[in-house]
């Protein structure tokens, strides 16, 4: 779904203003929490305190008050008198108006008058000085009570207690603001959530705050210390968790408020703003869109604003330069196509599935087929090229896929053309554009008809291979018979007889090299060089090249050291034509080296590689020599007139070992040149 610039925009501005409120909203909301959560956990705290305060002052009051009594003549009068009744009356009197709940005068330490409430226990007060006594009272509040002696009768006492009870609890809660709940510091609640807090507070001696979300509700214990400094009294005080949230909750709906009318003026600016941006852009657009269907010749409207200025100004610009770039290709594509229909060789064009995009008449009057119908077809059912055996190279060995990842590529191709009239074309193929990327883009090939050049090379190749063929026969003969003849002399009795012998026996074997290499180039150019595949000894293969070398070595006092690990790796491929290689290579640097010189065969195995190379201390290559002394008919710059050899042996080297899957390479070495061959080995089982 597309939307308009103006609805994006508008929705931009309303979704920046309700971000950036929901952003302050969250982080608000939870600094808000966090700081109510610690207000009252403080709150709480300090009342807690603050209560626990009010009770050590209220005890410091009981104190003061039972001296209060001991000092009143009233009382120390009744006392004297024995007037127990009258004493009663007093003592109820005065706990009114000092708001205590027990009032009495003990005599000897048992208890002579009181108020009329019940006394508590009232063992361990006569110890008791300066502070009150915890005591447990008649209806189970703690009560804390005080004794003062009377000055004129020490045997007697005035007593004032106050009871820690609900209503002085309430009393408590009205200073401090918060409920108050005092409990003895030996009452225990297993089930009470709040008495981890009561634990805690036992232990430490010091105020404990909590939240309790269990009871809603944050809860502050404040341990009162009796005397010894032990925990008595836990002065507990609680503040419900719903007046935090709903000061967050207040300022939440606050700020939704603010949210509310922040989006309502962000979406009228933005409608605002929309209006003004589009309106330019808006014109661009339709002029884009014209230049998009082709009409190049309307100008660009000017637009105001200093962006839309300058974009108008730029597709202006962009339109000039098309048009002339338009016409440029026009012009060129006139010039191409005048060119393409004047030359004489055919070409086509073909996309990334190989289909045929482009065809001259040229190359559609060589392929009997007419332009239009050559259009859209594979190219390999347009050409159908064969080879010797039916087969198509479409798959396996198609120049155009070649060319698109080694480089410009040529082939030799035989077509068979509709009409079945068979032809023999050169296809040279250029690799597409270094900017390729779509299946549309063109890759261009020429048809050279080579049809009657190729019926000559069949007719040369023919003459060649029944020369070769006459030649070798009575080579062989002749060699044989050389051989018997030098086995017959006798070193001692016709010296001069054997090195003639011997030097008959060299020529006729670089005479048979030199026809075989000749049938060996024959049958590369013609595609025949098949591979037989068996097991092969590499030892027995360098052993018979060496034997078949060494009367040329020998010729010109030439040392061959042979270092090659042991044992060699067997390896699949033609013995004969394995032999052929090294004999190629042995026969190339006695040529090259000099005499007497010192020809090395070396190997090594490297993983599912074995590497073998020869070295010797000729000139070395020349400049540029490591890729051109593969090429047939290359001859080295520096070669003497009377060397033999048609520069052929080192491309049937090459042709050879890429058949057997391996590769070989020129080395300039100190010295002299190395020839490497790498083979793959065979796979132990």
């Amino acid at each position: 779904m597309r939307f308009r610039l103006s609805t994006l925009l508008i929705a931009l501005n309303v979704g920046l203003i309700l971000a950036a409120v929901a952003a302050v909203s969250v982080v608000a909301a939870g600094l808000l929490g966090q700081q109510g959560h610690e207000q009252a956990l403080a709150r709480v705290e300090l009342a807690a305190v603050s209560a626990r305060e009010a009770l050590a002052r209220a005890e410091e009051d009981v104190v003061a008050k039972a001296r209060l009594l001991s000092e009143r003549p009233t009382a120390e009068r009744l006392l004297r008198s024995r007037s127990s009744t009258e004493l009663e009356s007093f003592l109820s009197r005065f706990a009114v108006a000092a708001r205590l709940s027990v009032c009495a005068v003990t005599l000897g330490g048992h208890p002579f008058a009181a108020n009329g409430s019940p006394l508590p226990e009232l063992s361990g007060l006569q110890t008791l000085s300066g502070r009150a006594m915890l005591v447990s009272g008649p209806a189970g509040a703690p009560i804390l009570l005080a004794g003062a002696p009377f000055a004129s009768l020490p045997e007697a006492r005035a007593l004032a207690g106050l009871a820690i009870d609900g209503p002085f609890a309430e009393r408590l809660a009205d200073q401090v603001g918060l409920p108050v709940a005092i409990w003895s510091s030996e009452h225990l609640a297993p089930g009470d959530p709040r008495e981890a807090l009561r634990q805690r507070a036992r232990e430490s001696s010091a105020p404990v705050a909590g939240r309790l979300d269990g009871l809603a509700q944050y809860v502050a214990v404040a341990p009162y210390l009796g005397e010894g400094g032990k925990v008595s009294l836990l002065v507990e005080t609680s503040l419900p968790t719903s007046e935090v949230r709903g000061s967050v909750a207040h300022f939440l709906r606050r700020l939704g408020e603010l949210a509310l009318v922040a989006t309502a003026v962000s979406a009228l600016s933005g409608l605002l703003l929309a209006r003004r941006v589009t309106r330019p852009i808006g014109e661009l657009r339709e002029a884009a869109e014209r230049a998009g269907r082709g009409d190049l010749a309307t100008p660009i409207p000017r637009a105001s604003g200093a962006e839309t200025a300058t974009l108008a100004a730029t597709m202006e610009e962009m339109r000039r330069r098309l048009l002339a770039t338009t016409a440029e290709l026009k012009r060129r594509q006139a010039e191409a196509e005048a060119i393409l229909g004047g030359i004489r060789e055919g070409v086509f064009a073909v996309d990334r599935e190989r289909r045929v995009r482009y065809l001259n008449p040229q190359a559609a009057r060589l392929l009997g087929v007419r332009q239009e119908e050559a259009l859209g077809r594979f190219c390999g059912d347009l050409l159908n090229p064969r080879r010797a055996d039916g087969t198509r190279p479409c798959d396996e060995a198609c120049p155009i896929v070649h060319a698109r990842f080694r480089g410009p590529t040529e082939a030799v191709e035989h077509l068979e053309l509709e009409s079945g009239e068979r032809r023999a074309v050169v296809v040279v193929s250029a690799p597409p554009g270094a900017d390729a990327v779509s299946a549309d883009d063109r890759q261009f090939q020429v048809l050279r008809d080579e049809t009657e050049l190729e019926a000559t090379r069949r007719l040369r190749d023919a003459v060649v291979a029944n020369v070769s063929h006459e030649f070798k026969t009575p080579l062989a003969a002749q060699l044989a018979s050389i051989e018997l003849l030098a086995s017959s002399l006798s070193e001692t009795r016709h010296p001069e007889a054997l090195e003639l012998v011997g030097s008959l026996e060299r020529g006729t074997l670089r005479l048979t090299q030199l026809v075989d290499n000749l049938l060996e180039s024959v049958r590369i150019e013609a595609g025949q060089l098949s591979i037989r595949r068996q097991t092969v000894a590499l030892d027995e293969v360098i052993e018979e090249a060496v034997e078949l070398t060494s009367p040329l070595l020998a010729q010109r006092e030439q040392q061959l050291e042979v270092e090659l690990p042991y044992p060699l790796p067997p390896v699949v491929g033609d013995p004969p034509r394995l032999a052929q290689v090294f004999v190629n290579l042995l026969a190339n640097a006695n040529k090259y080296a000099p005499v007497g010189s010192t020809i090395r065969l070396r190997g090594e195995l490297a993983g599912a590689t074995i590497s073998l190379w020869v070295e010797d201390q000729g000139p070395g290559l020349p400049p540029g020599g490591e890729t051109a002394v593969f090429e047939r008919f290359f001859r080295s710059p520096g070669e003497e007139p009377g060397e033999t050899g048609m520069g052929l042996g080192l491309a049937i080297v090459k042709s050879i070992v890429e058949r057997h899957g391996g590769t070989v390479a020129a080395e300039q070495h100190t010295g002299g040149s190395r020839f490497r061959v790498r083979l793959p080995v065979l796979e132990a089982a």
